[in-house]
């Protein structure tokens, strides 16, 4: 029970993104299309949930003087496991994803959850905790890519809903990323506030 309490905090009142606004670089880099939020959101899903059950496992074993450089060096490791295996059987998303990937190393989500939960609880719940923040940060993503690219190209995953030429350009480019993500933070807010 407190496993599925843990996982539900990570998707509502922890989620990186709408709430505890972390991980921005990601957040308006690779969501210019629903596909690229999905698949960047997946690959730190993937990431988060290794990294935090592999510190939970550790976490009496490091010292507490090199913790921090001990969680860097754990999740680096996840991380360099996924730039393999996506260059071996993703190389186009790869390539789409460019930077963002090895990025995911110094992601502040990543070391916060590590510091914060992974290195204090166990194993089990560790892993809930990395699947909730980490679904939460795939919603938040494919969320606002998808916005943006109906906005912007008139298509969601790629697939046409309205004609291109009647999208409005300034969503695709970097400034349509922070106003999606500021009226998305705002919508998010509205929706999980609590009653007066």
């Amino acid at each position: 029970m407190k496993a599925l309490t843990v996982f539900l905090d990570g998707l509502i009142s922890r989620n990186p993104t709408f709430v505890l606004i972390l991980g921005m670089c990601p957040t308006l880099g690779t969501t210019s299309s629903a596909l690229t939020g999905f698949s960047m959101g997946v690959a730190t899903l993937f990431v988060l949930a290794l990294s935090n059950m592999a510190i939970s496992a550790l976490k009496n074993v490091v010292p507490e003087k090199v913790r921090i450089p001990a969680f860097i060096v754990v999740i680096a490791s996840f991380v360099t496991v996924l730039q393999m295996l996506m260059q071996a059987y993703l190389p186009a998303l790869y390539t789409t994803l460019g930077i963002f990937i090895p990025l995911i190393v110094v992601n502040c989500i990543l070391l916060g959850r590590a510091e914060a939960f992974a290195s204090k609880n166990s194993v089990g719940l560790s892993l809930a905790d990395g699947l909730g923040v980490g679904l939460g940060f795939t919603l938040a993503l494919t969320l606002l890519g998808s916005v943006r690219e109906f906005l912007g190209a008139g298509s969601i995953f790629g697939e046409q809903v309205y004609p291109e030429e009647f999208g409005a350009l300034v969503f695709i480019l970097a400034p349509g990323a922070f106003i999606v993500l500021g009226l998305l933070i705002a919508l998010f807010n509205r929706l999980t506030a609590k009653p007066e």
